[in-house]
């Protein structure tokens, strides 16, 4: 009898020393929740949560409106590097001129166009008079011949200077100017149509001084800048920036474009292709209105 109590004794101090599964469970249960809540409350780390983590739309955009500078950022930026190339003065003035050179004869035709009011694809608005012409497409070279003054010779002796306001199309070959109705008349007769002549560059006496206009539209944001009057043709524009001077590309209708804004309303540097630079300030962006600056390209 005293074996058998002994027995259950043991047996029930067995069965007190057994884990308890509902209670393991439960605790494992609320471990795993709170290891959860702990990693939520951790930065993403590591590649494996990165990959598995999926932001709401609200939080990317935050993120992406975080990430992009601000427009104050972007305008103190320097001009990226082939946008802020200076004039090259020192290259010479056959790299300024382009096609047309200081010094050189070039030999064409002449014919002749009704001219209007003198306007054309240079843009400078009307002529105070009518001795101008349209230069040919190729001599025309992305407006580069703009505000040019040429010396043109008939084989008659007769000759005319004219100031290049226009751009002759195709077939216009290359030396072929396009003058106006009066100009042409000073070599010859009108009904003669078509005239060979012989042409070069010409600095003249005293225009007055260079004027700057800005485009309309042009903003803080975008602008183009065109410069009026000069005496000798434009190689090259410049505006100040934080980063140095950047030069701005030329477009065909006479225009040199800051397409990000760069420069808008700040100092103007413009290099005429003899390498002379003149440095304009105080034109505020005022779209479509000439405004008048007090300095003008040396004769040659």
């Amino acid at each position: 009898m005293l074996a058998l109590v002994a027995a259950s004794v043991v047996v029930c101090l067995v069965m007190a020393l057994l884990p308890d599964d509902k209670s393991d469970a439960k605790s494992a249960s609320s471990t795993t929740v709170a290891a959860g809540e702990a990693d939520l409350g951790q930065p993403l780390s590591t590649p494996s949560v990165k990959a598995k983590a999926s932001p709401s739309p609200s939080a990317s955009r935050s993120a992406a409106a975080s990430s992009k500078p601000s427009r104050t950022t972007v305008k103190k930026k320097p001009a990226p590097a082939r946008s802020t190339r200076p004039a090259n003065a020192g290259s010479g003035t056959a790299s300024l001129a382009g096609r047309i050179k200081p010094g050189t004869d070039y030999q064409g035709a002449a014919t002749a166009y009704e001219a209007g009011v003198g306007d054309g694809a240079c843009g400078f608005g009307p002529s105070p008079d009518m001795m101008i012409g349209a230069m040919n497409t190729t001599d025309y070279e992305t407006a580069r011949a703009c505000g040019a003054y040429v010396h043109v010779r008939a084989a008659n002796g007769r000759s005319v200077t004219v100031r290049i306001t226009n751009e002759c199309p195709l077939p216009c070959a290359p030396g072929q100017i396009d003058l106006s109705q009066q100009a042409f008349s000073q070599l010859g007769d009108l009904h003669l149509g078509r005239i060979a002549i012989t042409w070069n560059l010409v600095s003249p006496g005293s225009p007055g001084t260079l004027s700057v206009r800005y485009k309309t539209g042009s903003s803080q944001y975008w602008c183009g800048i065109q410069v009026l009057n000069h005496r000798n043709p434009v190689a090259a524009l410049e505006v100040s920036t934080s980063g140095g001077w950047r030069q701005l590309d030329r477009t065909t209708y006479n225009y040199f474009l800051s397409a990000d804004g760069t420069g808008c309303g700040s100092a103007i540097r413009i290099t005429d292709i003899y390498g002379q630079r003149l440095t304009v300030k105080g034109i505020a962006i005022r779209p479509n209105v000439v405004q008048p600056t007090s300095v003008q390209f040396a004769q040659h």
